[in-house]
This record gives structure tokens, C-alpha cells and sequence, in this order.
């Protein structure tokens, strides 16, 4: 049986992005021209690959079996066809990053200007989520992640700071009101401003001190998805709402104006920086290798 390539990549195009609508705007193509394509191919597979209706398109247990085999070999051939790129005297085409929020506020900002301007070429989009993917299946290059998310078959390169560490922080007008929490333990008699994962799993707040680990699980009056609601526990800290856990990078601006106050600074607890991952694959896109070595070689990021 012989499938047009085109037609793959219209159902991989149509699939990811749950419509013909979207799936065109992220191809380039048309709606129209999408519907037809997926319609041909499977006419020649002779089985339904998505269900349509007027608000909705979704997979059919074929479609999905066929997408999830489907993502990784469509990438190799553009990996492949990418070679070409190793002979023109720049890189050329897209990098598609997946990484969390906070790496695209943290990490990435101090990156990507100069990557851009050093590779012109190069078309970067990223996308920030805190839910881990694959990144081959999602259609993606490369992830950034750190240590205790990787998976074991993927390559790994350090990628920003090598330590970070977690902060509490508070107003001082709310601290003024309720007393400054002199242990972790206090903070169960605290307001305290909490965080989950979009998966449902909401993390305690750790710390550590001389050794000693401590773990608690406060209660408080605002809990938000982790990643891109986290400036909202920012704003009600910074409000006198209650007490805030997150990245020292994210909160500092705010210490170093005097809207938010430290909290147990001695506890804080550091762990090691993210990394940018992909799969070990024999053929390495050309956008990606160039991010890749100019992110191990010490770089005027101004």
C-alpha cells in the first residue's frame, strides 16, 4: 500500500492539534485541504481515524495507535531530511522546545536573544507546561527538565543555573500581623499559599538545614496549578494574603524591592539546575545541535 507523506502529515497536523481549524493554522495549510487528506488516507487504510463532529474532532482507538507510532517516524524523516542543513553555512528551520513554565522565565531569557541573533536561521517555538511529555510524540525536539523527570533513554545537557533553590517568602505587613515563622513546623499555623501540578499532585514544601530535613503540608486560602498560575500566589503574597513557595529566581525582584520578605532563609534547600534533554537519536536535527553547542560554550549573553 502506498500513503502519500502529505497525507500523514495532515492527520499528524489534524490529531495534535484537535481540529482542522487549528491543524491548518499550525501547518500552514488549509482546512479544507487538511479535511481531504485525512479523508483519502483513510479511505486507503479503510478504517475511521477520527471522530467529527461540529465542536470537536477526536481520535479513534486507530487514530491514536497510528499517532503514537506515527510522531517519532515523521521526526526521523525530518531529522534526516535536516542533513542538508549541515552544509549550508548556517542552520536553518524550526526548534520546537517543551519545558515548564519556569524555565521559560528563568532559564530561557537569558538564552535565547543571543541564540537567535548567532543562528538567524533558526525559527525557535517553545511551548511551557508543567505536564511531562514526550517530547518525539508531542512534536518537539527537545525538552528542558530537571534531573528527577528524566527519562532514562534520553540525552542530557545542563542548560542554566547549576543550583537553584526554593524560597518562602511573605509580605512584610502580613509577617508584622502573624509573627515570623522561626521553623518550618510553624508554617502550619500560617496562611500558606499553595501549588499543584496539573495532574492533581500538589508537592510539600521541603527544607533543609545542617542535615535535617523537614517536610510540611500547610493549609491555606488559594491553591493554584503550578507553572502558569503561580504569578497569582506571587500577587496575593505580595497582598498580605498569606505565605509563598517558589523558585529564589522568581521572588527575588520582589525581595530586592521590598514587597516580599524572606522566610526561613536558613531552610531553604537547594537542588541541581535543569537540563536540556532529547532522544538519542542517530540523527540529530540541525537547529537542535546548534542550540545544543552553543549552550556548552560560555557565551556573552548581554
Amino acid at each position: 500500500m502506498k500513503i502519500d507523506l502529505g497525507d500523514l502529515n495532515a492527520f499528524v497536523a489534524v490529531a495534535r492539534a484537535k481540529g482542522f481549524r487549528d491543524g491548518a493554522r499550525a501547518s500552514g495549510g488549509s482546512a479544507s485541504g487538511l479535511s481531504e487528506a485525512v479523508r483519502r488516507l483513510e479511505t486507503q487504510l479503510g478504517v475511521r481515524l477520527l471522530n467529527r463532529t461540529t465542536r470537536s474532532v477526536v481520535l479513534t482507538e486507530a487514530g491514536a495507535s497510528l499517532l503514537a507510532r506515527l510522531g517519532p517516524a515523521l521526526t526521523e524523516v525530518e531529522s534526516a531530511l535536516d542533513v542538508v542543513n549541515g552544509f549550508r553555512d548556517r542552520p536553518a528551520g524550526t526548534l520546537r522546545l517543551n519545558v515548564p513554565v519556569s524555565a521559560a522565565r528563568l532559564v530561557l531569557p537569558s538564552i535565547v536573544p543571543g541564540f537567535l541573533a548567532a543562528y538567524p536561521g533558526i525559527r525557535l517555538e517553545v511551548t511551557a507546561e508543567e505536564s511531562f511529555v514526550d517530547v518525539l510524540a508531542a512534536g518537539c525536539d527537545a525538552g528542558i527538565r530537571y534531573d528527577e523527570r528524566l527519562e532514562q533513554d534520553m540525552i542530557a545537557v545542563p542548560i542554566g543555573p547549576r543550583l537553584q533553590r526554593f524560597a518562602t517568602a511573605a509580605s512584610p505587613a502580613y509577617l508584622d500581623r502573624h509573627g515570623r515563622p522561626q521553623h518550618p513546623r510553624d508554617l502550619l499555623g500560617h496562611a500558606c499559599l499553595r501549588g499543584r501540578f496539573a495532574s492533581g499532585a500538589m508537592p510539600p514544601w521541603e527544607f533543609e538545614r545542617a542535615g535535617e530535613m523537614v517536610r510540611v503540608d500547610p493549609t491555606g486560602p488559594l491553591l493554584v496549578t503550578l507553572g502558569g498560575a503561580a504569578d497569582l500566589a506571587v500577587d496575593a503574597a505580595i497582598a498580605g494574603a498569606g505565605i509563598v513557595s517558589l523558585f529564589e529566581d522568581w521572588l527575588r525582584p520582589y525581595f530586592e524591592s521590598g514587597m516580599l520578605e524572606p522566610v526561613l532563609e536558613p531552610w531553604w534547600q537547594s537542588f541541581p539546575g535543569p537540563f536540556l534533554y532529547y532522544p538519542g537519536r542517530r540523527l540529530v536535527p540541525a537547529p537542535l545541535r546548534a542550540s545544543i553547542d552553543f549552550i556548552k560554550v560560555p557565551a556573552d549573553r548581554s
